[in-house]
């Protein structure tokens, strides 16, 4: 069986706060959690350091589970991701998730200075030395729940062998369909959703396209669009448009709710809306709230 998570319900949100001060960005949570999402989770890429970041949003915060999304497991070894992630769930039980990635090479090679092997090894081992730390750290607390940024079925298949489950990322419904199959019932499936709300067709387009301009450009999310279906010619900078309209939710306010819930009809326990915001007001680390308020009803939180 999966960890215990207490998903107060079962949309949550997917949000960057780099660009802002961790004063600012706690009030964002608190917001967030009071118009009824069950959860904010965040990237780890060249920004704040993941573990205190999710320390920051939880005391800012009651109900709100707050997961990383993901801990880059080169940013830190995995004695200290586990005996961080442990006293988070010592202090908030039920309400700390542990994603971890393997993030992309690029990255990690030139962003950070390290070393990307084998991915599938990689993440293998460090499970493996994270299950090795003693029960004296923390006692008593068990576990924490763990997902695996997991988007091939291998790595797939390690994270239901050796995790809570999986949180997938730019990924279509049929993905989550295909995951939770692949997991069995008794895994958490998080995915995430990016959306564009917003009248403006062109407009729309223009954000999802700006969105996906890195992700674009890294062996690992390719490789899994081209498992899913699309071809080379959608593998353009920023996607083509077949890509963007596919991934990202875009347009009003009933057919953006519509592509997060089809995440929930294909078996995903949980759905992160990662609301888009105009590239001149900050991009993905624009302030969320307007966008996710006009969601909120249409999503019956």
């Amino acid at each position: 069986m999966a960890a215990q998570i207490d998903f107060p319900s079962r949309i949550g949100v997917w949000w960057t706060s780099d660009s802002w001060s961790m004063p600012d960005a706690q009030q964002v949570a608190r917001d967030i959690e009071a118009m009824g999402y069950g959860s904010l989770f965040y990237g780890e890429a060249y920004g704040k350091e993941t573990l205190t970041q999710a320390g920051a949003f939880l005391a800012a915060t009651e109900r709100l589970v707050v997961g990383t999304g993901i801990a880059n497991i080169h940013a830190r070894d995995p004695i200290a991701a586990e005996s961080g992630a442990r006293t988070l769930t010592a202090l908030h039980p039920g309400r700390f998730v542990l994603g971890l990635g393997v993030s992309h090479a690029p990255l990690v090679e030139r962003g950070r200075g390290g070393t990307y092997e084998k991915p599938l090894a990689t993440m293998r081992d460090y499970l493996a030395r994270m299950a090795a730390v003693p029960e004296q750290i923390e006692p008593g607390v068990g576990r924490p729940a763990r997902l695996v940024a997991a988007l091939g079925p291998k790595m797939i298949e390690l994270a239901g062998a050796e995790t809570d489950g999986v949180h997938p990322y730019l990924v279509l419904p049929e993905q989550s369909r295909v995951t939770r199959e692949a997991l069995g019932p008794d895994k958490w499936v998080v995915t995430e959703q990016a959306v564009a709300v917003g009248d403006d067709a062109e407009d729309a387009m223009r954000r999802a396209h700006a969105h996906l301009e890195v992700y674009s450009g890294l062996p690992n999310y390719r490789n899994s669009w081209l498992r899913q279906g699309f071809e080379e010619s959608d593998l353009v900078r920023g996607g083509s448009d077949r890509l963007a309209r596919a991934l990202v939710g875009m347009g009003d306010l009933e057919t953006v709710a519509a592509s997060v819930t089809a995440h929930l009809d294909a078996g995903a326990d949980h759905v992160l809306v990662q609301a888009l915001g105009d590239g001149a007001g900050g991009g993905v680390t624009a302030d969320p709230r307007p966008a996710l308020r006009e969601l909120a009803a249409a999503l019956g939180l």
